[in-house]
Parts: structure tokens; C-alpha cells; sequence
């Protein structure tokens, strides 16, 4: 590989992981986002577009925020927005939907995965630019048994589309009475909880034939550890902006962001399938 091209992909991941830190801290999410489409351009790139792509970025963008979602709700938890009761709570169903988006992931084509992507992000998006941004005075948690399905359903998403997660949990966690500050900071952790057993399952299935080097099973290593350092430094930026910044103009920023790349996503999964 020409030091052009090598050189072109180091801007462009450390470009994502900063800005995956950034929104990791600011809005709740794992940055997948992003992650997921900088991961295909950059394959392409060294010219691996072969049936497992999506599978790639997906599980190297989940495993990426292990570290990202860490280093987010660290410093959440410094400023106290982090709900540990909660989180503890939806450990298990947040860890089954994790691992069953995984294993659907195994038997879907690429294009399937990009269509997916593609759908909800539009979905996601729509929703961060037109829903309020006002928790519910005196709202809780819907019954164990609904908070249970609910999770689980958003975990096995999240692992399906490569992101943490907090696309689905913040509007849930606010619209159940949590504040802004802490559906994010909470959410930042629910991160960590779908990233885990995500980064896991891809990792122990077999490599894809013909796919970069540094792969263990469906990760590819070294572009872990390069969002891992560059989102250790810009995640606590974005904590520290989201305890001053207005939110209900950033979510719609973001939203508008995200309904633009998952359109651009779906319309490569459309054509891939016709």
C-alpha cells in the first residue's frame, strides 16, 4: 500500500474517532454513526468490498465503542448524570439483544445490513429533529417486563447497525422522565453494554476471506486502537459541552447529520440489491 494511501486513511479515522468522541459525549451516542460509514469508505479504499463489509465496520465500529462509551461515561459520572441503578438493571436484556443482533448479523447480507442502517437512521433522525426535548414531569420507567423487551429490542439494534445505542435509549430515557443531562450520561453506559458482548461475538467468527490485515475474526485491530486513542482525548470534550450547550439545538444538528448519511447508505444498499 502506497504512504498516500496509508496516510489517507489515518485522516480519515482519526477524523471519525474525534468526532465520535465529541457526539459520544455530547449526545449519548457510541458514535457508530459515524464510525460505521468512515469504516466502508476506508475499505473500499484498500479494495475490500466483498460480502462481509458491512459485517466489518459493524464490528469494529461496536468495538470501538467500548472505549469510547468508558471514556464518555467517566467523565458523565463525574458531574453525577449517571444512573448506576438503571444501569444495572438492563444489563441482561441490553446483553441479549446485543448478542441477537450479532448472530443475525452472521446470516444477512452486507447490502441487508445497509438497508437496515439506512432505514432506522433515517427513522432516528426524524425523530431527534422533531421531538421535544422536555422530559415528562413525574414519568418513570415503563413495567419490568415492557423496560425489559424495550431494551433488549434497542440492544439487538444497535448491534445490528454498529452504534451504542443512544439513538434509541436517550429519547426512550427522556420521554420516561429522565432529564436531557441524564438520559445521556446514562445512555453513554448502555453503550458499553451493547458494545461488549457485540465485540465478542464478532470476534470469535471466522475472518472473511480476502479482508484487511490486523483482523481478529470480523475486527479489524488497528483501526480500534486508532478511534480508541482519539476518542480517549475528544469524549470528555463532548461531556463537558453537553453540561453547557443548548441540546435541543444540538439534537436536531445531529439529526439532520444523521437522516443525510443513513439516506446515503440506504441508497448504496438499494442499488447493491437491484
Amino acid at each position: 500500500m502506497a504512504g498516500a494511501d496509508i496516510l489517507y486513511m489515518l485522516v480519515i479515522l482519526i477524523s471519525a474517532g474525534a468526532v465520535a468522541g465529541i457526539l459520544a459525549g455530547l449526545l449519548g451516542v457510541g458514535g457508530g454513526v459515524v464510525l460505521v460509514p468512515a469504516f466502508l469508505i476506508i475499505l473500499h479504499s484498500v479494495g475490500y468490498s466483498g460480502e462481509f463489509a458491512m459485517q466489518i465496520a459493524v464490528a469494529t465500529s461496536l468495538t470501538t465503542i467500548i472505549a469510547t462509551s468508558m471514556r464518555s461515561v467517566q467523565a458523565h459520572w463525574k458531574r453525577g448524570a449517571v444512573d448506576l441503578t438503571l444501569l444495572k438493571r438492563l444489563i441482561a436484556p441490553v446483553a441479549i439483544g446485543a448478542l441477537s443482533g450479532t448472530a443475525l448479523a452472521q446470516v444477512l447480507q452486507s447490502a441487508h445490513m445497509m438497508a437496515v442502517f439506512g432505514v432506522l437512521g433515517t427513522c432516528v433522525g426524524i425523530y431527534m429533529v422533531l421531538s421535544p426535548n422536555v422530559a415528562r414531569d413525574g414519568a418513570a420507567l415503563p413495567r419490568p417486563p415492557v423496560t425489559f423487551a424495550s431494551a433488549t429490542l434497542f440492544g439487538g439494534l444497535s448491534a445490528l447497525m454498529g452504534i451504542g445505542g443512544g439513538s434509541f435509549f436517550v429519547p426512550f430515557l427522556s420521554y420516561f422522565g429522565k432529564t436531557t443531562h441524564q438520559a445521556v450520561a446514562t445512555s453513554s453506559g448502555i453503550g458499553m453494554l451493547i458494545a461488549i458482548p457485540s465485540a465478542i461475538g464478532f470476534m470469535i467468527v471466522p475472518t472473511p476471506v480476502g479482508a484487511p490485515p490486523l483482523m481478529l475474526g470480523q475486527v479489524n485491530l488497528g483501526a480500534v486502537f486508532i478511534i480508541a486513542c482519539t476518542t480517549f482525548v475528544f469524549a470528555p470534550l463532548g461531556a463537558a459541552l453537553a453540561h453547557k450547550l443548548d441540546s435541543k439545538k444540538l439534537k436536531r444538528v445531529f439529526g439532520v447529520f444523521l437522516i443525510f448519511t443513513a439516506l446515503r447508505m440506504l441508497s448504496k444498499a438499494i442499488a447493491a440489491l437491484t
